[in-house]
């Protein structure tokens, strides 16, 4: 199995002064590799075809680009599990002042409540920016995770892996549903549909 796992939005309690809203974070799991293979061939097919550079970043694309996005990639064989903050929800201190361990916490939990979904999974993140932290993300992982859900954690930059940019455009997408100053806050989602599997609101 290989999980691809990214972010849309920040870590930041500085509501109404630049943080966002919300915080999603979303796991894509593809459980033949063979059939991932061909879904990163379609996006880099589509990037070349929409002459997108360096890559699909849902905040930067316009409507048509994430239009034609998600109707490349609904043929392909695949599954979306998120988990979505709403940061005015949240209580607890120590996550709204520790990014580290606010970023953490949720990947942890997405990993930790999977419905038993991983097996012997090699999950891939987005390890590109300011992250460099997430290089002890392997043990605290395999720690949360049930037995025999992950094999291994790499980080990858985005840039060179179009399935990061598949989690990307798909957390986007979830992200962007809770923007009700958006009128066109479920349009992409409501075009994932059939390959979500959970969203989980936290509380």
């Amino acid at each position: 199995m290989l999980v691809f796992i990214d972010e849309s939005g920040d870590s930041g309690f500085r509501l109404g002064e630049g943080s966002t809203d919300v915080f999603a974070v979303a796991m894509v799991l593809f459980a033949d590799h063979a059939e991932a293979g061909r879904t990163a061939d379609a996006i880099q097919a589509l990037q070349a075809q929409w002459r997108v550079k360096p890559e699909f970043k849902f905040s930067k694309a316009s409507n048509d680009v994430r239009d034609a996005f998600f109707a490349a990639i609904t043929p392909f064989a695949f599954r979306v599990r998120a988990i979505v903050v709403e940061k005015q929800r949240l209580r607890s201190m120590h996550l709204k002042t520790d990014k580290e361990a606010f970023y953490r916490f949720f990947v942890k939990s997405m990993i930790k409540f999977d419905n038993g979904r991983l097996t012997d999974a090699r999950v891939v993140i987005d390890g590109s920016g300011e992250r460099t932290f997430r290089r002890d993300l392997n043990a605290h992982l395999r720690k949360h995770a049930g037995p025999g859900a992950i094999r291994d954690v790499r980080m990858k930059d985005s840039r060179g892996d179009p399935l990061i940019q598949l989690a990307d455009m798909c957390v986007g997408a979830i992200g962007r549903s809770y923007r009700a100053d958006r009128p066109d806050a479920g349009r992409w989602r409501a075009m994932l549909a059939r390959k979500l599997d959970d969203i989980w609101t936290f509380k």
